[in-house]
């Protein structure tokens, strides 16, 4: 008895090469619970299919024409959050890896993996749950430990500042001059710039710039939010 093909996994096979693609959709539907309902080429391209189609999986390369698969992850998880992404790479990137998550994918491989990963990665996304190859399971956990050493260091960074500070800090990371964060905070342009020195040797950078850009790396701006509340 066949499978019921209501009950099918509908996937969406986004890659730049035809050849590529053709395989992967042979694959895929020489497995009776799968169903490839669409065939894309490029980043924009692949973003208004998968809404038109609804897929339950999209099986998308990490270099796509026009925009790459990572911007095309982002766009898909805002308009058709329905759909789990799986990412594949050309080589074990550990940037490619940690961007296709961030960017919202639920899974990752690349083209040296054997046909059945790719197969058993569709059901394992389609059953909500997470895929990424054991060998490169050490590096992503080392980067969340340092991600994890720069929040915790961020708190502490915050912890010295003082309320005004905080402002100002926030303000600098929007790329405001001494004259915006004057206005903005109803003070003088000497107070607003005395604020931004002592903010800079709290801080023990060189710059605003340099402070602005420590700012937007650290997750700071959720703990100033939560500061604030």
């Amino acid at each position: 008895m066949g499978v019921d093909a209501t009950k099918r996994i509908r996937i969406l096979v986004a890659e730049e090469r035809a050849l590529f693609r053709e395989a992967i959709r042979i694959v895929l539907e020489g497995e009776p619970d799968l169903r490839v309902v669409g065939e894309t080429r490029e980043g924009p391209e692949t973003v208004e299919e998968i809404a038109r189609t609804m897929p339950d999986v999209a099986v998308i390369g990490a270099k796509l024409p026009k925009f790459d698969g990572i911007r095309a992850t982002a766009m898909i998880g805002e308009r058709t959050p329905d759909c789990r992404v799986l990412v594949i790479s050309e080589e074990d990137d550990l940037e490619i890896l940690v961007a296709a998550l961030e960017a919202g994918a639920r899974g990752f491989l690349t083209w040296e993996s054997p046909l059945d990963n790719l197969i058993g990665g569709v059901q394992t996304l389609h059953r909500g749950e997470i895929l990424v190859p054991p060998r490169m399971l050490g590096g992503l956990l080392s980067h969340l430990l340092r991600r994890r050493n720069d929040q915790n260091a961020s708190a502490r960074w915050l912890s010295r500042l003082t309320r005004r500070e905080r402002e100002v800090l926030a303000l600098l990371a929007d790329g405001a001059d001494n004259e915006r964060i004057a206005t903005a905070m109803f003070i003088s342009p000497h107070t607003a710039r005395t604020h931004v020195q002592n903010l800079i040797g709290k801080l023990g950078v060189h710059s605003r710039l340099e402070a602005a850009m420590l700012f937007a790396q650290s997750g700071m701006r959720k703990d100033l939010e939560l500061v604030n509340e």
